[in-house]
């Protein structure tokens, strides 16, 4: 599963051909979320309260190229990074 950001610790990936609704994968410290790229909401998983706020920050920052890397990842076809939080 390609890997398109990482910060503060938080892994960000996306998987190829992977099921409705968009979505991406984080990963903090060994807990797992999937996020709705569309409307942010956890479709699965949790993460700590500060690690949720913090990638909750980044996807809004970075939707369109989110859904972007959806549609590549459907093909599939390399994913492009994501600038990290700073």
């Amino acid at each position: 599963m390609p890997e398109i950001s990482r910060f503060y610790g938080i892994i960000i990936r996306m998987y190829f051909q992977d099921h409705n609704p968009p979505h991406f994968h984080a990963e903090y410290q060994g807990m797992k979320a999937e996020y709705d790229i569309r409307t942010l909401d956890i479709l699965a998983g949790r993460l700590p309260k500060r690690a949720n706020a913090l990638v909750l920050e980044w996807a809004s920052e970075h939707k369109d190229e989110l859904m972007n890397n959806w549609e590549r990842a459907i093909v599939p076809a390399t994913l492009d990074r994501i600038e990290p939080l700073n």
